[in-house]
């Protein structure tokens, strides 16, 4: 791999996050204007209209979708399960408070690849398709890792569940959970769970668009696993297995996957929770 400290390969990160700039905001900011404003600023404002956009775009049409569309589908028996508008727009407010500290996070670690802090490349083909695919799969078990035990911890130290976490766990009932819940949490929360991502850019060669690309898949991730649709795919930690913690508040902490979980003994299978409800 190149000297990826040099300034001509750090180059590399400015040339590529000019261009997303000038994606999202040269056809909203008139002219060249958007260029006079100093880089972070780009960088925030560029990841807040992007991230509003996602979370938007997701959450209408997923409950379009599960909701309107295939509602005798996904809720035949049971049209109070369906979330109020009321409630999800109160979900909306919570996440748009949120979402210009949310827009730091990326904003911060977009810096510091930039500065030659981490271990990002800018390119696959300077590592090969098959190292590419092995350092994002550590890179996402470092994330699940992560996440898991951040999530873990906001439950178990109660001061911080007090002040922070209990804010999202207002949610705890299929009518009050949906799509737009996703991110409706204290900001500092939803910044402390996803701060994984940018702490494994230190500890794994990481594809720098990969990680800008999935740190935005959070807010499509955690749309789908608050809608309350059990998806039974192993081994995904789907909604409901997310709708379990949103209920008992001791199990499934776990992000992608039901493997954190199971390897320290939280794991509740909505599975097994049908059989005894009946």
């Amino acid at each position: 791999m190149t000297n990826a400290s040099s300034p001509e390969y750090l180059r590399q990160f400015v040339e590529e996050t000019d261009w997303y700039n000038e994606i999202v905001l040269g056809p909203i900011i008139p002219g060249d204007a958007w260029k006079r404003l100093p880089r972070p600023i780009q960088s925030w404002l560029r990841n807040y209209i992007g991230g509003t956009a996602v979370y938007f775009i997701t959450g209408l049409l997923w409950c379009f979708y599960i909701y309107y569309w295939k509602r005798n589908v996904y809720l035949p028996k049971d049209r109070d399960a369906i979330p109020s508008n009321k409630a999800m727009f109160l979900q909306i407010i919570v996440t748009m408070k949120a979402m210009p500290l949310y827009s730091g996070l990326p904003t911060i670690s977009e810096y510091m690849v930039e500065s030659g802090w981490t271990r990002c490349y800018s390119s696959i083909g300077e590592v090969g398709w098959l190292a590419h695919a092995v350092y994002l799969m550590i890179y996402l078990v470092l994330v699940e890792f992560g996440i898991y035990w951040m999530h873990r911890v906001l439950h178990d130290i109660k001061p911080l569940y007090k002040w922070l976490h209990a804010k999202h766990h207002i949610y705890n009932k299929q009518n009050t959970l949906s799509p737009f819940a996703g991110l409706a949490f204290h900001p500092l929360d939803g910044i402390l769970q996803a701060v994984s991502h940018v702490i494994a850019l230190f500890l794994v060669p990481t594809h720098f668009l990969s990680h800008m690309a999935l740190l935005f898949c959070e807010a499509v991730w955690t749309a789908n696993v608050h809608d309350c649709i059990h998806g039974k795919i192993w081994p995904i930690m789907g909604a409901g297995y997310h709708t379990i913690h949103h209920t008992t508040y001791r199990h499934n902490y776990g992000h992608y996957t039901i493997w954190m979980d199971w390897m320290f003994g939280t794991l509740q299978d909505p599975e097994e929770e049908f059989i005894k409800a009946k």
